[in-house]
Order: C-alpha cells, then structure tokens, then sequence
C-alpha cells in the first residue's frame, strides 16, 4: 500500500505516488572534511483526494532550510533580475498608486524586486528568514523583517504599518506548510480591495516535463489553480487571476483577493478546465509521471557510467537544490561527475549536500573545459548556453535529462 498522510490544507487523505528516498537538506553545503552530521529526510509526494494539493508527506524543519548562512540569491540570474523588475513595475502602475500605498514582500531574498519599488518611493517591507540575504537586502536600502511570515507577524505589520494594498511572493508560498496560518495572516494584513500575488512552480508543467527534479525539501506543495481555488476558499479568499511564466521550468501567477472584492478573470475558468482535461491528479496521471521518472534515473546513470568507462571528463553545471533530488536519488557521487561549476560564492570550496560533489567557481570550468557538463540549471538553459559558447565551440557537450536523457 502506498504511504499515505493527512493533507495540511483540507485534512483529506494525501496518498503518496513518488518517494524518492533519503534526501538531504538542499542547500546545506558542507566544508570538505566536515565531520558534521547531514540530516536527511524522506522525500515522499503526494496528491490529496479531497483538494487536489500535491505535497510531501515529511516536513523539514523551516530552521534547518532557510536559516543566517542561506546560499541563494534571487538577483543572480540577469533573466530573473529583468523578470522581477517587470513585476515591480506592474504593481506600481496598477496596485500602487494611492499616496500611502504599502507593499509586503514574502522571502524577498537579496531585494531584487523590491529594489525597483524602493526607488520609486513606496512604502514596502520585506520578510526574509534567511539572515544572511536579509543583510544584503537592508544593505541596498530596502526595509526588511528578519523573520517567517505568519499570522502572528502579519497582526505585528498591520500594527506598525497598517494594511497593504499588495503582499507578494515569488518562489515563496510553496515552501511553508503551515498554510493556514499564513493565509489568515494575508487576510488580515490586506486593504479591503487588496490583492496577494504569489507565483511558484507550476504542478502540470512538472508533470509534462518529467521536472522531477522541482521536488525537494523546500518545494512542501505543489499548485494548480484547482488546489489553490480550494486552500483559499478555506480561508476567506478568492482565486480571481492567473498567468503562465516561463521562468524556471514554468510557473503559475496566482492572484487572490477578499471573497466577492474583485470579479475573477477568464483566466481562471480557462486554466480549471485545462486541468480538469488533464487529470492532472489523476492516479494514471500520477503513476505514468514516476515511471517516466524513474526511466530517466536509469537512463542518466547508464549515460555517465559509460561515459566515465570510456575515460571521459564529465562535470556539473550549477549547484541547484534540484540537483540535490537528482544526484541522491539517482546516486550519483563524484565516481561520475567530477565536479559541480557555480558562481556562487557561499557554496564554492564546499560539498554538494549527500552526493559529496566538490563545488568550484566558473573559472575552473573556464580553464579547462570538460567533454561533458550535466546541466543542473536547466531552468536557465537559454542564458546559459549564450554565456557558455565557448564551451560548445571547443567540443564541449550538454548532458540534459529534462524531459528525457539527451546529449546535445
């Protein structure tokens, strides 16, 4: 029998169609020679029968996720930086127009999208657990809450503060199982007509790209506009607009708003029955999506091993937290990938987190280019290949395994 949970929005039945084993915590990258503990969890997804809410079945610890020495950053992809400033300036010339107007910013990160706001002179805050970015976002004169957003902390806004006519969140909302009291606490901090736009992975481009590799410890959920219509209406609110992104491997723009404030769009009618035609939760659906993930385990596997047996030179390209999935699930260590190249300075020297994988900096990719590089940050394929043409023009070659195992 699959395993099975209790849903965390509606407290339906979660039955499990994915485990993935023991997985580290994504982004705990540890010092060579760390003698350290690792702590690994099992990383189980589910769908709820009730709402529809794919999710995983263990929660980590948000401390041991999102904590002073948290290595992303949201403005290091130019593509993100561009997006999150179109972002900013939509809701300044449609949200934020009143003489006081307030916005609040969930896991603002390093402030990318922020920045443009405080430039404009608007009233914002951001809400940033992790220390480390938060000092970086109060470096670039962006007002920031070293703290998770919850119920409690939305009533400790509104009462310095007052209302918000927008609170934001990008790549955020997924993360935090314990919905229900971050949806009262939005409730609660909005204007009458106020809108709370949040934006993340989307669940049907998951399954129809096989992105198996988008389920790690911090993604707990997993939304449509079905299981997203339904945790709002537990909650007082309303799903009044959607938009499909291309960002990261495709997303969804989710706008809620008070029941009854604003009249929804077509949108939302179209992307319900676009899903309800998909069956996307479906117990088919779901089966046929881990078998697919389970043949490009062994497909992978069976490419680097053959690879590495002829004496090939094969590396990684960006220290995600989805490789983190991809490289314990599929046991991948550095028999077969040498090393991981990423610009990021806090996880260069370091190990990737379970598969123990040296992380360098790009220079070492640059001096000396590998025959092979398994590119972990598909989800910036196209900035990527055009900074990286140097490397397809001496020989070098992609290793893609979204959707399928492939060599370009």
């Amino acid at each position: 029998m699959p395993e099975s949970a209790v849903c965390r929005i509606c407290g339906g039945e979660v039955v499990a169609f994915m485990d993935f084993g023991e997985q580290p915590v994504s982004d705990c990258f540890l010092p060579p020679g760390s003698t350290a503990p690792e702590h690994f969890y099992q990383l189980v997804v589910g769908a709820c029968s009730a709402c529809a809410m794919v999710q995983l079945l263990h929660e980590v610890p948000r401390e041991r996720m999102f904590h002073e020495d948290y290595p992303y950053h949201s403005s290091g992809s130019a593509h993100m930086r561009e997006h999150f400033r179109r972002v900013a300036e939509h809701f300044l010339a449609a949200e934020l127009t009143g003489d006081d107007a307030f916005i609040v910013e969930l896991g603002c990160n390093d402030g990318v999208m922020l920045k443009t706001v405080a430039e404009a002179g608007v009233r914002h805050l951001g809400v940033e657990p992790s220390g480390s970015v938060a000092d970086i976002t109060a470096a670039r004169g962006i007002r920031v809450r070293k703290d998770f957003f919850e119920e409690a902390t939305a009533r400790e806004i509104l009462a310095e503060d007052g209302k918000a006519a927008v609170i934001y969140a990008a790549n955020t909302l997924c993360h935090i199982p314990y919905m229900g009291s971050v949806l009262d606490g939005v409730r609660e901090l909005l204007t009458p007509h106020g809108v709370f736009v949040f934006e993340d992975p989307y669940f049907a481009d998951i399954v129809r790209q096989t992105s198996f590799d988008q389920m790690y410890d911090e993604h707990f959920y997993y939304f449509t506009a079905r299981s997203v219509a339904a945790m709002a209406r537990g909650h007082g609110l309303e799903l009044v607009d959607v938009e499909r992104l291309p960002v990261h491997g495709g997303e969804v723009r989710y706008t809620l708003a008070r029941e009854g404030a604003r009249a929804h769009t077509g949108a939302v009618d179209d992307l319900l029955a676009a899903e309800d035609a998909a069956e996307l939760t479906a117990r088919s659906t779901l089966e046929a999506f881990a078998d697919r993930v389970r043949t490009v385990r062994a497909d992978l596997t069976a490419l680097l091993r053959d690879l590495r047996a002829r004496g090939e030179d094969v590396v990684g390209y960006g220290a995600t937290a989805k490789s983190a999935t991809v490289l314990n699930y599929c046991g991948i260590g550095p028999d077969l990938i040498e090393y991981v190249t990423d610009s990021t300075p806090a996880k260069q020297g370091r190990l990737t987190p379970g598969s123990h994988i040296p992380v360098v900096p790009p220079q070492r990719f640059a001096d000396a280019f590998p025959r092979y590089a398994v590119l972990f940050a598909w989800n910036h394929a196209e900035e990527i290949m055009a900074k990286e043409e140097a490397f397809r023009e001496a020989g070098g070659r992609w290793i893609r395994y979204v959707p399928g195992v492939r060599v370009d």
